[in-house]
This record gives C-alpha cells, sequence and structure tokens, in this order.
C-alpha cells in the first residue's frame, strides 16, 4: 500500500475515470454573444435602417446608424468580461496540488491526475484533494462539507466506518497521514453535491419575464403598424418601396420601447457594478432585480454569521467561578498557559491558535507528545524548562477527568455548553520518567476553559436592519443545537427553539411549512434539508435570499430565488452556483445588496414611467404626417438620435438616482408585483398624450414654413420635452423645485452633453443638412422653450392635485 500505484496503472485509470476536477460552467464565445444581441428588435431595425440607406447610396446615415447598434454590443461584452475575470481570480484561491506516492516515491502532482486506488500524503493545513479512507490519524475540519464548526478526530482504527474517511474539500487541521483515494471528481462527496445543483433550473426573474411580454406586444403592434405604413406610403408615393420601408422602420423604431430590455439589461449591469463597490460580485446581475423583494433571507452559521475562528472567551480554575479572558489572576495565567503548552507548537487547528492567541507559548523546549486516541479523547505533551520536565494535557472534560481521577463537574460544564461555548478541561503533571501512554502521569487538574466561534462584530446590527425591512432571517446549520440557539440570541433573532435535523426528516412537507411560521433556527442539517426547507419557503410565496460558503450549501443556494456565496473562504461549488459573492466574506454587505437592490427597482421604474410617457409623443409625430399626408418629419436617423438621449437618460440619470426615503423601513414588494400598475400606466399615458398635444400645437403652428424648419423646430421641442418629462419623473411629490435640486451628477454631464450635441446638429452645416434642419427666423425659437413650459406647469399641475404617488 505504500507503494502507490504504479504510473502506468494510474494513467489506465486516470483515462478511464476521468480527471479529478468538477466541470466548471462554459462561457458564452464572441459570437454568441453578438447573436444574443442582435435578437433585440431595436437591433435589427437600426441595422435594417442601414442597409437600406448604404442601398440609397447615403453612406453617412448608414454608419451613423451601425455606430449607434455598436453600443449595446460593446456593454455586453465589458460586463461579461468583468464578472469572469473576477471568478478566475477566486477560483485560484484554491490549492490544485496533492502530494501521492507512485511506485514508492513520493511527488507533488496536480490534484486532477489523482485516481481511485492512489495513496495520498496529507499534513497539517492541507486540503484533502479528494475522498479517501485513512491509513493513519488526523483532526479534520469538515466545516465547509458540513456546517459543522468543531473539528472532528478521525484514524483507520477508529470504531465507526465514517471516522475513518475523509472527503474532497476538508481541510486537515491536526496530524500527518497517509490515505487511500476512493473517489474523485464527480463521484466524490463534493462532486455529487455539485451534480445535484447543477440539475437544478435556474428561474427567470419575473420582472424579465414581464419585460418580455411587454415588448412582445409592443412589438407585434408597431410591427402591424409598420407593415400598414409601407402599403400605405408606398402606395401613395407611386411604388418607391425603399422610400417606403423607412417610413415604416421610423414608425417602427419610434412605437417599440425597446429601451425596456435595454434599460433592464443597463440598469443590472450598473447595479452590479455599484453593488461591486461595497466588495459583492454579482454573478447574475438579474438576479439584482430580486433583491428588492427578498423577504426570507437563510443564512448559514459558521464562516457567514461567525468568523469560523475560536476564542476563550471563560476560563473556570477548579473549585472557583468561571472568569473572562481578561483581569487574569495567578491561577487564570496557569491554566491558560497550560492549555498553550497541551497545544501543537505550529497549530491549523481553531481552537488551538485560540490558546496561541490567549496566551503565548513561553519558553522551554517540547521533549514528547501523546496524542488523541479513540479510547482517550485527550493529548499531551511534555516540557522542558530548565531542568525541570512538565506534563500539560487538555481534552474532553470526562477524559482530563479520568486522567485525575476525578468526577466530572456536569453542572459548570451544561452552563457552559448552554452559551454555544466548546468546554475543553485541562490538567498538568510533574515528569520524572516518560510513560508509555498519557495514563502513567499523575496529573493535577487545573480547570476548565470555553472556546466559542465568535459572532462576526457588524452581524447583530445587520440583522436588525434586516427585521425594521421586513425581511425574516432564518439561520440553518449544521452545528449543535445549542451552539446554534446561542448564536442566533446573540445575532438579535428571536429563537427559543432549533428545529433539528432529525425532528425534520420526520415532518411531511405541510408539517414543515407549519413550523416554518415561527421557526428561525435549524441545527444538525443535512444540504439536503437545507434545500427543502429553501423549497418549502418557495412554495409559501417567500422570496428566498440564501446565504452560504460551503459545499453543503450549493443546492440550496441555487434553489433559492437568491444565492450569496462567501468568496473569500467559500468552496468553487458555492460560488459557481450562486448569483451573488460576497469577496470579503461581510456578512453585513448583504444589507447593502439588498438596500441597492430596492434602489434599483425604484430607479427602475421611475425610468419605465418616462419611456412609456416618452414614446407617445414620439410615435405620435412619427404617424401624425403620415395620417394629414404631410411630408414625413422624421427618418430613422432621427429616431435613433433621440433614442440616443433616451437611453443614456434612462441608463445614467435615472439609475443614478439617490434612495427614496424609508427605503429599509418599509416591506419587501411581492414579486409578482407588475411593474406598471393601473394608475401607473394611466398617469404615463396622460403625460405622454399631454406632451404629445403641446408638441403638436407648435406643428400645426408651423403648417405655414417650409418641411425642414418645420421639422427642426418640432425635433427641438421634442428633446426639451423630454427632458422636461425627466424632471418630472425624478419625484414622486409635486416639486419642480425638489427635482432641480435633487443631486444627481449624471443628470448634469448628460444634459451638457446633450446641449452640445444638439448645438452641433443646428449649428454645423453638413450636420444640418444631414438631419434635412432649415434655420427658421429667429421668432420662432421662442416656440420650444414655451411648448416645453407648458408641458411642466401641466404636469406639476396634476400632481399637486392628485396628492399621492403614482
Amino acid at each position: 500500500m505504500r507503494q502507490g500505484l504504479s504510473e502506468t496503472e494510474a494513467a489506465t485509470r486516470l483515462a478511464k475515470d476521468g480527471p479529478n476536477a468538477l466541470s466548471k460552467p462554459k462561457r458564452r464565445s464572441p459570437f454568441r454573444l453578438i447573436l444574443d444581441v442582435m435578437q433585440e428588435p431595436m437591433l435589427a431595425l437600426l441595422l435594417g435602417g442601414g442597409v437600406i440607406y448604404l442601398i440609397l447610396g447615403n453612406r453617412t446615415e448608414a454608419l451613423v446608424l451601425l455606430a449607434f447598434a455598436c453600443l449595446s454590443i460593446g456593454i455586453t461584452f465589458a460586463q461579461e468580461a468583468r464578472s469572469e475575470h473576477v471568478l478566475a481570480a477566486l477560483r485560484d484561491l484554491t490549492n490544485p496540488q496533492a502530494y501521492v506516492i507512485r511506485a514508492g516515491i513520493r511527488r507533488k502532482i496536480d490534484a486532477a491526475q489523482l485516481v481511485i486506488g492512489d495513496v495520498i500524503a496529507l499534513s497539517e493545513g492541507d486540503r484533502v484533494p479528494a475522498d479517501a479512507t485513512l491509513i493513519g490519524r488526523v483532526t479534520v475540519d469538515e466545516s465547509l462539507l458540513t456546517g459543522e464548526a468543531v473539528p472532528l478526530r478521525k484514524s483507520f482504527d477508529a470504531t465507526t466506518a465514517e471516522n475513518t474517511k475523509i472527503y474532497a474539500g476538508t481541510l486537515i487541521v491536526a496530524g500527518d497521514s497517509l490515505a487511500t483515494v476512493t473517489a474523485t471528481g464527480p463521484r466524490s462527496q463534493i462532486g455529487q453535491i455539485g451534480t445535484s445543483w447543477s440539475l437544478l433550473e435556474t428561474e427567470t426573474p419575473h420582472l424579465q419575464s414581464q419585460l418580455q411580454r411587454l415588448v412582445f406586444w409592443f412589438a407585434l403592434a408597431g410591427g402591424a403598424v409598420s407593415v400598414a405604413v409601407v402599403l400605405m406610403d408606398g402606395l401613395l408615393r407611386g411604388g418607391d418601396w425603399l422610400a417606403a420601408l423607412l417610413a415604416g422602420i421610423s414608425v417602427g423604431m419610434a412605437m417599440l420601447p425597446e429601451e425596456f430590455p435595454m434599460v433592464l439589461t443597463v440598469f443590472m449591469a450598473m447595479g452590479a457594478w455599484r453593488i461591486s463597490r461595497v466588495n459583492v460580485l454579482t454573478r447574475r446581475a438579474a438576479a439584482i432585480e430580486s433583491l428588492g423583494a427578498a423577504s426570507v433571507l437563510c443564512t448559514d452559521k459558521t464562516g457567514t454569521l461567525t468568523q469560523n475562528q475560536m476564542t476563550i472567551i471563560s476560563l473556570q480554575p477548579l473549585g472557583g467561578q468561571v472568569y473572562g479572558p481578561t483581569n487574569m489572576t495567578p491561577d487564570l495565567i496557569e491554566l491558560a498557559q497550560s492549555g498553550t503548552r497541551a497545544c501543537q507548537i505550529a497549530p491549523f487547528d481553531p481552537m488551538e491558535k485560540a490558546f496561541h492567541a490567549q496566551s503565548p507559548l513561553g519558553a522551554g523546549t517540547l521533549i514528547r507528545s501523546y496524542p488523541f486516541t479513540p479510547s482517550l479523547f485527550a493529548m499531551t505533551q511534555v516540557w522542558q524548562q530548565g531542568t525541570q520536565m512538565t506534563a500539560y494535557a487538555k481534552g474532553a472534560p470526562e477524559a482530563i477527568a479520568t486522567l485525575c481521577g476525578l468526577s466530572v463537574d456536569s453542572a459548570s460544564i451544561e452552563v457552559m455548553a448552554k452559551q454555544g461555548q466548546r468546554v475543553l478541561a485541562i490538567a498538568v503533571a510533574p515528569v520524572g520518567d516518560l510513560p508509555d501512554d498519557q495514563t502513567g502521569f499523575k496529573f493535577r487538574y487545573l480547570g476548565l476553559i470555553g472556546l466559542v466561534d465568535p459572532l462576526r462584530a457588524t452581524v447583530p446590527d445587520a440583522v436588525a436592519r434586516c427585521l425594521s425591512a421586513g425581511i425574516r432571517v432564518i439561520m440553518m446549520t449544521g452545528d449543535h443545537p445549542v451552539t446554534a440557539l446561542a448564536i442566533a440570541q446573540a445575532a438579535g433573532l428571536i429563537a427559543n427553539q432549533a428545529i433539528t435535523g432529525e425532528m425534520l426528516s420526520q415532518m411531511k412537507d405541510a408539517a414543515l411549512q407549519k413550523a416554518l411560521a415561527g421557526a428561525n433556527v435549524f441545527a444538525r442539517i443535512t444540504p439536503a434539508q437545507k434545500l427543502r426547507i429553501v423549497q418549502a419557503l418557495k412554495s409559501m410565496g417567500a422570496i428566498v435570499a440564501m446565504t452560504g460558503d460551503g459545499v453543503n450549501d450549493a443546492p440550496s443556494l441555487k434553489a433559492a430565488q437568491i444565492g450569496i456565496a462567501m468568496g473569500k473562504r467559500g468552496t468553487d461549488v458555492a460560488r459557481e452556483a450562486a448569483d451573488i459573492v460576497l469577496l470579503q466574506d461581510d456578512f453585513a454587505a448583504i444589507v447593502t445588496t439588498i438596500a441597492l437592490g430596492r434602489r434599483i427597482y425604484d430607479n427602475l421604474r421611475k425610468a419605465m414611467r418616462f419611456i412609456l410617457a416618452v414614446h407617445v409623443p414620439i410615435a405620435g409625430l412619427a404617424l401624425l404626417p403620415l395620417i394629414l399626408g404631410a411630408p414625413l418629419l422624421f427618418g430613422p436617423i432621427h429616431i435613433a438620435f433621440i433614442e440616443m438621449i433616451i437611453d443614456p437618460v434612462c441608463a445614467l440619470v435615472f439609475e443614478a438616482e439617490e434612495d427614496e426615503a424609508g427605503l429599509m423601513t418599509r416591506p419587501p414588494r411581492a414579486i409578482d408585483a407588475p411593474l406598471f400598475s393601473t394608475a401607473t400606466i394611466l398617469w404615463s399615458m396622460a403625460q405622454g398624450i399631454i406632451a404629445l398635444g403641446a408638441v403638436v400645437a407648435l406643428y400645426l403652428t408651423a403648417q405655414g414654413l417650409p418641411t425642414d424648419q418645420t421639422r427642426v423646430l418640432v425635433f427641438v421641442a421634442l428633446v426639451l420635452v423630454i427632458f422636461v418629462l425627466v424632471l418630472v419623473n425624478r419625484r414622486r411629490s409635486p416639486s419642480l423645485i425638489g427635482a432641480l435640486s435633487k443631486h444627481n451628477q449624471a443628470l448634469g454631464i448628460i444634459t451638457l452633453i446633450i446641449t452640445a450635441l444638439m448645438g452641433a446638429v443646428i449649428a454645423f452645416p453638413p450636420l444640418r443638412g444631414l438631419f434635412g434642419f432649415e434655420l427658421p427666423n429667429a421668432v420662432w425659437w421662442t416656440g420650444p422653450p414655451l411648448v416645453a413650459a407648458a408641458v411642466m406647469m401641466s404636469l406639476e399641475g396634476i400632481k399637486a392635485v392628485q396628492l399621492r404617488q403614482v
């Protein structure tokens, strides 16, 4: 067995079973990205208009339209590249190497090359590269796999088969051992969990589905009108079908609210960027829309609410009371230092690290170590200090009591355990000759030391903010119920009882739903049970956000509407299953992302109201000349220019709006709440009709002017009206001063850019000719500002009368 496999046999098994690695998600190719973007209706219309202009020989117009079309492709590429770059960096946090013995030679290889039957060498601090059976003894931290914070002692001669096995992804915190690989890749425990979540369907976000349906019906109506326009205009023009087709494309572009899906995409991308500034990576930007609707936050304990870093919290010397780790008396100092000397010199075990942090090791030489055994859960270290040798022991209280010939102090242990503490006992003994085992020393009992995996400092405030926002917090852990309750209460959760995995396994779905109505803590929970809890909550109508860092969290992370993984400590499986990754493992960042999700949704609604309102005058002005039998006012290039005003206004101005008052004190919105309520549609249509009426009044007044002069007046008036609609929709309250004074740097920048572009189009003769503009007399230039002022006064007057939010 210590010779291991031969290289030939290893190669044969590798070819048969495949590499010891989990499949990685497929990335979209650049070609696939372009195809996906080109499915957008507006892009197709822009490309169609560009092709027709090329056929007509108008290269300038064609190039302008094609340039507009390239912008959305660039945005998509940029966001995709950023997310993949950060994910690749996260994958590099794992150690892909392993020590293997082949043909009697120990060497370091890529862990992906391990095969079943390989003999691997493991030491303290190593991440186990594959499922294996031990040949020696080690202590293993399985928290990433099971959620259990306390390391487990495992050995080849354990009384149960389970305690002879170690699993891929777990951490060796004490001991050195050989092990025989029993499962690799997708056949390992971590691989089976990865397979289970990969089979789960990812739900299409409700908002995305809603907008897809909305755009479909608008496109259907716009398409029908466009076809009718092409037929009518072609007949009126005596068979000039290319010109008629341009007219149809112009009407289609005017009627199609293609900004809906584009603005959703940009809002999600910008939201992902904003969230990244608080060290949160958004893997699937569509999940941002669900953040504002989150009604339940399911969280793991170990490494999520807690630091996964043991700390000494109490000391109880023999015959004394319990003390904290400050203001140390001589007997407490002796107790703490004795505990440190019973630890490894450079430990990986979190509990032993806590001893070193509390009381430094000091001078001396380690003579001999007596490790834990299956029959005695205690370890002893013998130290030489000058001419004296002393044995220091730590371990389970019952084991240390046995070594000292005492009875166990059950009352003290129970009190400390109910506070969520891991309790160890400490003893010392003078040494003459070194015995064969620990029972040969005459130990003196020193006392008890309690350790906890402390709560993260930011957690209580984060939990309180969740509760004030109407978001229920549920803790699910593989840890002991007493420990789980203690942590939950410290975090601010109302919890009098923890439902255990054993209790849960006996519940049918109806009983589980009834229990979920009041239970906030679940302990000793398996991965399958976490998934069942999430699915039960979803069936009850909850919008579930699930946090976690371990492999055991992956299925529930993917099943939840919002999966939130820890990036620093978490596993690749958890990160790939999640929608959002906390790069700094800061629980408080979850609350920040939820607040940002609510803000993004609020601003998205403002943008959607604006889009619906602004398309009424655009479509009306595209159709009106055809209805009146007058020359066409706007062609594809005019519509595209206006779209280049609307899109950045929506994507930058509305997206950058500040939080509404009471953002995190109102209850979560219903996930199926329509983006466009009846009141919202009526208000948007009213805005659009008033704006259209004012611009049409100018159009009819200017009928005596040449078409090119009328066109420029109507175009400028329409652009000014668009900015009026921006101001109207920025604030829900009827306050023009408030809308103008509300800080938004993006609005100022966009205003300057659009003003400069409009000035260039009007003042620069080549551009003026490109747009078909001719300057009228100066007196006519008072018309567009008067139109904008009339629209502003009318709409603000309506808001003042309504005195309610729309």
